[in-house]
């Protein structure tokens, strides 16, 4: 009898341990590393309930833990109010947002605080955002109440992603979808790489410019589509180190350095590369564009765009110190953006439009070392194919047609 007590108590033990087991690994303490899926967190996907608290939640057990972390978006279509992934995430080596599902936002602009984006990720290290899904903006019911491309003191529509003071970020194969505004923006970050990226947007969506960049440095942006209703990509104020390469850009307003000297607070820009792309139809290809009548003397220095494809574009190179998206600006002073070693490289296709070389420098400081070199440009509409210059003086090599300015 006493053995067959002990046998039992034995089991009854060995079953305690077993549902404790149990209880530790489905609660108590947070997980050392792993993968945490936004379900678990009651997300339902279903595109129409509120799935933010869920992934807030799933980003916060996420963030607590340690090791390699993976949050887990399944198939689905997920509908999110606007929502920050704040770090530090402090014990966390990496971590991987891998969107399998749709990110879909809301359309009441009443949700959104003045300047704030739709999904924003802040002082994160080591992330990436990957797993072939989709952010969608549904901006098309907010594009009628976008004021900016006529006033210049409108409100700002939201962003469809932030990356705010990331560093070591990755985003690869995801697509962003007719964004609010900008579809994506890095402010403050350092070693960014972006890599087949698809951004979505009609041609005639205001200001949906593809990816922006302000204030960073080691930016990679490679291999990706833009097809969009402004920039497919702009260089803003304060960046350095950029490599753009492999972009098919189109529609669109081309890629971008700009617009700068506008604001007091600006910080030079320099060492940017732009090589190995294609633009189709778009209204610019390679553009440089500074406000006349700057505040602040800043730079913009050490540019590079190198082998470019355009089919079909109005404007296959500018450089405009008088920009002005308005129909009126303040030109009574040039521009103090100073523009040095900027090169274009190999340049080949045709343009919709006589002036395929539009060098307007600022008269205050006229560009300095500019140069051309295998430029080889083509007009398929009507008239001449033509270079316009104004207080640029660039040197030329090798092929050059359109012929130089006289």
């Amino acid at each position: 009898m006493k053995l067959v007590l002990l046998y039992l108590c034995i089991i009854c033990h060995g079953m305690a341990t077993v549902d404790g087991a149990r209880t530790n690994v489905s609660g108590g303490k947070p997980k050392s590393s792993g993968t945490f899926n936004v379900k678990e967190y009651g997300a339902r996907g279903n595109g129409r309930s509120d799935d933010t608290k869920a992934f807030l939640a799933a980003w916060d057990a996420a963030c607590k833990s340690s090791g390699q972390v993976k949050i887990l978006i399944p198939s689905g279509t997920y509908f999110l109010n606007p929502i920050e992934f704040n770090g530090p995430c402090r014990d966390v080596q990496s971590l991987k947002f891998e969107m399998q599902g749709t990110l879909r936002a809301t359309t009441d602009l009443r949700k959104y605080g003045n300047g704030k984006g739709w999904v924003e990720f802040r002082h994160v290290d080591g992330l990436t955002v990957t797993g072939g899904g989709t952010f969608d903006g549904q901006g098309a019911v907010s594009w009628p109440f976008n004021k900016c491309p006529k006033d210049k003191n409108c409100k700002v529509l939201p962003t469809s992603v932030k990356f705010v003071n990331t560093k070591d970020t990755v985003v690869r194969g995801i697509t962003s979808l007719n964004s609010k505004f900008f579809h994506m923006a890095l402010l403050g970050c350092h070693n960014f790489k972006g890599s087949g990226i698809t951004i979505s947007a009609p041609g005639t969506s205001p200001n949906t410019d593809g990816i922006h960049l302000e204030g960073s440095t080691g930016v990679t942006i490679s291999s990706s589509r833009v097809a969009t209703g402004d920039d497919c990509i702009s260089i803003g104020q304060g960046n350095s180190l950029v490599t753009i390469s492999g972009i098919t850009c189109g529609p669109g307003h081309g890629i971008s350095v700009g617009s700068l000297g506008r604001y007091n607070d600006e910080e030079d820009v320099k060492n940017v590369i732009v090589k190995d792309s294609t633009f189709q139809g778009t209204t610019n290809g390679v553009r440089i564009k500074t406000w006349a009548n700057s505040p602040a003397i800043t730079k913009v220095q050490n540019m590079t765009f190198d082998n470019l494809v355009m089919k079909n574009v109005d404007y296959p190179i500018v450089i405009d110190q008088t920009y002005c998206p308005f129909a009126k600006c303040d030109n009574s002073r040039a521009s103090r953006v100073k523009l040095s070693d900027i090169h274009f490289k190999n340049i080949r296709g045709t343009t919709k439009r006589p002036e395929a070389v539009i060098l307007r420098c600022s008269k205050g400081t006229p560009c300095q070392k500019l140069s051309l070199h295998n430029i080889n440009l083509k007009n398929i509409g009507s008239g001449d194919t033509l270079s316009t210059c104004l207080n640029a003086k660039a040197e030329y090599s090798g092929k050059i047609f359109p012929p130089p300015c006289q």
